[in-house]
């Protein structure tokens, strides 16, 4: 189950990235995870913006609630959803 945390008025998690997959696709959660496959490439931010981009639409935020937070030039990363507790997180995500 992914591990979400509440934190400074939203939910936190864990993300592990796989950048130029052929598609993006939320994977499965692994050891407490999300594993995350983007298109995009991990070169100037575009990753990261991709991730994001994903991220919102899957939780049905703005990006800009949606914010990378830890291991911004990392394949693992954490992420902070503005506004949602974790248990709509892990409702959203149909986990």
């Amino acid at each position: 189950m992914l591990a979400v945390k509440a934190q400074d008025g939203g939910a936190s998690f864990n993300v592990r990235v796989v950048p130029r997959a052929a598609r993006d696709q939320l994977g499965p959660v692994q050891e407490g995870t999300l594993s995350v496959r983007l298109n995009a490439p991990p070169v100037e931010g575009a990753a990261n913006a991709a991730l994001v981009k994903l991220i919102a639409k899957a939780l049905e935020v703005a990006k800009g609630r949606v914010r990378v937070v830890a291991g911004e030039h990392s394949r693992q990363k954490r992420l902070w959803v503005e506004g949602l507790e974790p248990e709509d997180v892990l409702h959203r995500l149909g986990l």
